[in-house]
């Protein structure tokens, strides 16, 4: 009789999920983030965080500091293109705004070529020289109008960047062994991130190294990134000897078997003489595992920052041995020019161009396209 008030068991629903496993560890074998006393320490918050990985079917749970360039990058489905990252800059907009109000090919033209050139930061001898050239030519009438000059100009500043357009190959050595530098706010560590992902696309076993030990929180924000990446970082912590960090790095590195060790350092003006030293003693550290160490300095800078850049590559250089350049914010209110200032300085190989927040912003430069993002289409064309 009291049958009928019994309660029933509730049945499991079919399409109910089950509780989900734990995380698999990433398929490197390699700890997140790595202790460089230990090298066996990972973070727990870090590891609990999950890496924005291809197969996932849900967007990655993400910390705040990632987070809002996750909804960048998933709101920016594909890449756009130079011209549409370009066109937003002084060079650009100059140059249209240019042959819109002097659309005849005469002296006054030209005159104020070589000025729209100067104040795009291209440099007052590379600016001269290149509309001198051009002047010549329009004297021996080898221009037609305006739009044959637009031409002209477009072969001489492709010719100028086409001899540093140099990719940078990592698959020469093994650990392949980069040294990021540069000033503050230049986006080091941003780019750094980036060329974690890249690599790591690309199928490759990426190490990082979190020698940046003298900025507040720069440790903790190269571990999120190597977290995002599904990449281990080797750390110790604030204050700790950069040179320390990045020696236990490129062991683990070797004993791991890594394919790239992308090592981060202090972001230093070029007149702070102490830091710049440090650079030299971590060069002078890393030699003693591997002569050929570091393979790659390269040299992160702001493309913002018009011709101090130039100041700053020079100082580099004696310290370190920079062998690359990574000139970041070419995107919106970048100038543009001074890629052609340093490539006239310098010779150095322009690796990348950061045009973008996403991780596919960070593109291998392209003399060719880079000019025709900054060049209009056509004449009263942007």
């Amino acid at each position: 009789m009291l049958k009928f008030w019994k309660k029933k068991p509730v049945d499991a629903t079919p399409d109910q999920p089950t509780a989900p496993a734990a995380e698999s560890a990433p398929a490197s074998g390699f700890t997140h983030d790595t202790d460089a006393a230990s090298l066996d320490h990972a973070s727990p918050a870090l590891d609990e965080a999950l890496a924005e990985t291809p197969p996932a079917p849900e967007p990655p749970q993400e910390d705040e500091a990632t987070e809002l360039a996750a909804v960048v990058e998933a709101a920016t489905p594909a890449k756009r293109s130079w011209r549409e990252r370009l066109s937003g800059s002084a060079f650009a907009k100059g140059l249209s705004s240019l042959f819109v109000r002097h659309p005849k090919l005469d002296d006054d033209l030209l005159d104020e070529l070589e000025t729209t050139l100067i104040t795009a930061d291209v440099g007052v001898e590379a600016s001269t020289q290149l509309v001198e050239d051009l002047r010549k030519r329009m004297h021996k009438r080898e221009f037609a109008d305006a739009g044959a000059l637009l031409a002209a100009l477009r072969q001489s500043l492709i010719a100028l960047l086409r001899p540093v357009a140099a990719p940078l190959d990592v698959s020469n050595r093994k650990p392949f062994v980069i040294l990021t530098v540069g000033i503050n706010g230049v986006g080091k560590t941003t780019t750094i991130g980036k060329l974690a992902r890249r690599y790591r696309d690309e199928g490759r076993q990426v190490l990082l190294a979190a020698g940046d030990t003298f900025r507040a929180a720069a440790v903790e924000q190269l571990k999120t990134w190597g977290t995002r990446n599904n990449v281990p970082v080797i750390s110790q912590g604030q204050d700790a000897d950069a040179a320390s960090v990045i020696f236990d790095a490129l062991q683990a590195a070797r004993s791991r078997n890594a394919d790239v060790l992308i090592a981060d350092t202090a972001g230093r003006l070029h007149t702070q003489g102490g830091l710049m030293d440090e650079l030299g003693k971590i060069a002078r550290v890393l030699k003693k595992l591997d002569p050929e160490t570091p393979h790659e300095v390269l040299m992160v800078i702001d493309g913002t920052t018009g011709q101090n850049a130039v100041n700053q590559v020079r100082q580099f250089r004696q310290i370190v041995g920079v062998t690359g350049l990574v000139v970041t914010k070419l995107d919106g209110t970048a100038k543009g020019g001074v890629v052609f200032a340093l490539a006239r300085e310098f010779g150095l190989p322009i690796r990348y161009v950061g045009l973008g927040e996403t991780a596919t912003d960070l593109r291998v430069f392209d003399a060719d396209a880079y000019v025709d993002g900054l060049l209009p289409a056509s004449l009263g064309q942007g």
